[in-house]
């Protein structure tokens, strides 16, 4: 098994993987807490009333789907990706007696603040991304708008998980950009972890047994098909309006927006949410 400090120390995607494999993967605080509510009423709890919880903590949507995907029955033919399915199909009382709601992600990093900032605006982005996401497959009339969901969610999981685990790194990332607006962020990520996240996330995917679709629908180069394209503007429209809504590149935005849904421009403002 490879400790956390050989995995800083390797540089290598490998050793990285290695870790995650063993890793008890953080979630929220707010998550834990909305959970052990509804486990105080098992009997009544439902699938639905666990998933409202799930969607809200990227990282435990992606614990659900790892293992859900890999402890399907013989007869479960298809990759799930649903959160709700997933639930459904592994049944409540299995959810909580098989998926941790521990560490919290604000203990792990109570030694790094900054890092802690950084990570949580990260996942309320990709919460937001899930949320836009969904919201264009509905108007797409996509029959599986909550796989895009999760799709969207799941963006940049492994810079969540590097942020968790690897935070001063991550933390020097972020120091060089914003030092220098001209660096590629898959440049400075070679530079200083030795890999690119993006060739990280896609091992993980692959040794997690988690569904090929999730692959596909972050994959630019299918840039082509409808639903990456939904993804791919999602998380783009989440990361110009974190921090409101005058950033420069919203308008690209709403343009790109407006011809994958076939609407005009104040519609797509309207739909999410822009502020008069």
């Amino acid at each position: 098994m490879v400790t956390l400090a050989e995995a800083r120390d390797s540089k290598t995607i490998a050793r990285w993987v290695s870790f995650f494999q063993a890793a008890e993967i953080p979630v929220l605080r707010q998550t834990a807490e909305g959970l052990a509510l509804l486990r105080e009423n098992e009997d009544e709890t439902s699938a639905r009333d666990i998933t409202r919880v799930v969607i809200n903590d990227p990282l435990m949507m992606f614990k659900v789907i790892a293992y859900a995907n890999n402890h399907r029955s013989r007869h479960q033919l298809q990759d799930l990706l649903q959160i709700e399915q997933a639930i459904m199909m592994m049944g409540t009382g299995t959810f909580f007696a098989q998926i941790p709601t521990l560490p919290h992600v604000e203990d792990v990093l109570n030694q790094h603040v900054s890092a802690l900032m950084d990570l949580l605006k990260l996942m309320v982005r990709a919460h937001r991304a899930g949320y836009f996401a969904a919201e264009f497959a509905s108007h797409l009339k996509d029959l599986h708008p909550e796989e895009v969901r999760v799709a969207a969610s799941l963006h940049d999981f492994a810079e969540m998980l590097m942020w968790c685990f690897n935070p001063d790194q991550m933390n020097e990332i972020t120091e060089r950009q914003e030092a220098d607006k001209t660096l590629r962020s898959k440049t400075v990520q070679q530079e200083v972890l030795g890999f690119k996240l993006v060739d990280l996330q896609a091992e993980l995917v692959r040794v997690f047994n988690l569904p090929s679709l999730l692959s596909d629908l972050m994959d630019e180069k299918q840039a082509h098909l409808t639903r990456v394209k939904n993804v791919h503007l999602a998380v783009n429209l989440a990361r110009h309006s974190a921090d409101g809504w005058d950033n420069a590149a919203l308008p690209d935005d709403y343009r790109d927006l407006s011809q994958l849904l076939h609407v005009d421009i104040a519609r797509v403002m309207h739909i999410i949410g822009v502020p008069h």
